[in-house]
């Protein structure tokens, strides 16, 4: 056998126990980060497209150009639902900001 030729399956069963560590370290730790980094993603763009819907309650145009009436609004609905609204982007910023500020600790780069 050529000793320049090192197969992996060869390196990897004289590996010690600090190295296999390190490689399931490694592995756990880039996993783990990923997936946080993906939640947090995930929390923001929940943010942003509640508020784009809460933006939307507040156009309240008329049927058509011409028509000067707002048949179709609800008042009672409007009301209920931004205050959904506005309460669940509220939790949802706080969790953005817990989970952002945790990621930052456990990872140690700024998001």
């Amino acid at each position: 056998m050529n000793d320049e030729l090192k197969p992996r399956f060869i390196d990897a069963l004289r590996r010690n126990n600090d190295q296999i560590r390190e490689d399931r370290a490694r592995t756990i730790g880039e996993d783990s980060e990923l997936i946080y980094r993906r939640r947090v993603e995930d929390i923001d763009l929940k943010i942003k497209r509640l508020e784009r819907e809460q933006e939307g309650l507040i156009d309240i145009s008329p049927l058509d150009k011409n028509s000067l009436t707002f048949a179709d609004f609800e008042p009672d609905a409007f009301v209920q639902k931004d205050i959904e609204l506005s309460l669940i982007i509220r939790n949802l910023n706080i969790q953005f900001e817990v989970a952002k500020k945790r990621y930052e600790y456990l990872f140690g780069k700024t998001f």
